[in-house]
């Protein structure tokens, strides 16, 4: 593993029931230390690998989750395959007790093959299970739950659109980030082609290629590193680049995913795949003026280009609504479809 760039720092204090919400706002990340000692899972875990898988299934109830199972070969980086034609793994549908069987046989194996379920609503595979293992956290939007369960595994940079907190339970956790300015630094692969629906980083952390990826230097420079004990928990804030290794034989990860704008907004990577269809390939002069025209209405105070505007008729130009972005995505639709 190289060496990377500085620790994340930690705050103590925080419970599962009392995060201060300036937190939750953060533009940089930060260890929460011990934020969920008091889940029944976390205590489980700390007693064993099987007490903490025991515990788990006693909340299953049979529905499919989906699961990457790669040989051992790919040392659990999970990613592309040599030639880029596909991917290193087998996606498959599969019971959570077939899946935590496999990773119960693995276990004792240093080299084994990975397997590893991800972002899996924690209230659809594991009813119940919040009622003693939650987070109460004062979010402008009600967070999306997910539970990640694996055995040793390595998930390539990549970043979400949310902020982010994600919850140790079981196992031993390191997540490497990077702040948004470090994306050419990382040499991400294809945006639409891509492992599970997010661009990633195609350096392998353990063994970068410098000659091929030389900027990855500078990355490692500029990156915050956040070693994870069971219960600690990790701020991600959203567009923050996160490469995140599961260091045990048996690992549980819950995250609570927030957006802080209304729900009723549209996602921005549509709007980076438009500009892309409309704008990248012009010639640079009206480039030039179209990210004139992106600084002034989309990117500068909104107040700049309204003000002259009588209210009642700022549409797109004044504050967004529902109404007016249901018109918007009208105008759009029509526009792709002609």
């Amino acid at each position: 593993m190289q060496a990377f760039g500085q620790a994340v720092k930690t705050i103590e204090g925080c419970t599962s029931n009392d995060i201060p919400k300036h937190l939750l706002t953060a533009t940089e990340p930060f260890i929460l230390k011990g934020l969920a000692a008091d889940w029944p899972l976390v205590k489980a875990g700390l007693n064993s690998a099987a007490e903490a898988d025991k515990y788990i299934r006693q909340f299953y109830q049979g529905e499919q989750v989906g699961a990457f199972v790669g040989q051992p070969e790919i040392k659990g980086r999970f990613g592309y395959n040599q030639d880029m034609t596909g991917f290193n793994y087998q996606n498959t549908r599969a019971n959570l007790t077939q899946v935590l069987d496999k990773i119960q046989q693995y276990y004792p194996m240093p080299e084994s093959p990975s397997v590893y379920v991800g972002s899996t609503s924690v209230d659809m595979c594991l009813p119940g299970f919040r009622q003693t293992n939650d987070l109460q956290l004062a979010t402008p939007n009600k967070p999306l739950v997910s539970v990640w369960i694996s055995n040793r595994s390595r998930i390539s940079a990549h970043f979400d659109l949310p902020d982010n907190i994600a919850v140790n339970a079981v196992g031993k956790r390191r997540f490497t980030l990077f702040p948004p300015d470090q994306l050419e630094n990382l040499y991400v692969g294809p945006l639409e082609f891509n492992p599970a629906g997010q661009a990633i980083s195609l350096v392998d952390f353990h063994q970068p290629d410098f000659a091929r990826f030389p900027k990855f230097k500078t990355a490692m420079e500029n990156a915050w590193v956040a070693e994870l004990e069971p219960g600690d928990a990790v701020f991600v804030p959203s567009m923050w680049w996160h490469h995140v290794e599961s260091l045990t034989g048996f690992n549980v990860l819950v995250n609570y995913w927030w957006r802080q704008s209304p729900n009723f907004m549209e996602t921005p990577a549509g709007a980076l795949t438009y500009a892309q269809m409309t704008i990248r390939d012009l010639p640079e002069a009206q480039k030039q003026a179209w990210k004139n025209m992106f600084d002034y209405y989309v990117f500068s105070d909104r107040e700049r280009a309204a003000a002259h505007i009588p209210e009642h008729c700022q549409a797109s130009v004044g504050k967004m609504t529902a109404d007016i972005i249901r018109r918007l995505r009208g105008i759009v639709l029509n526009r792709l479809n002609r």
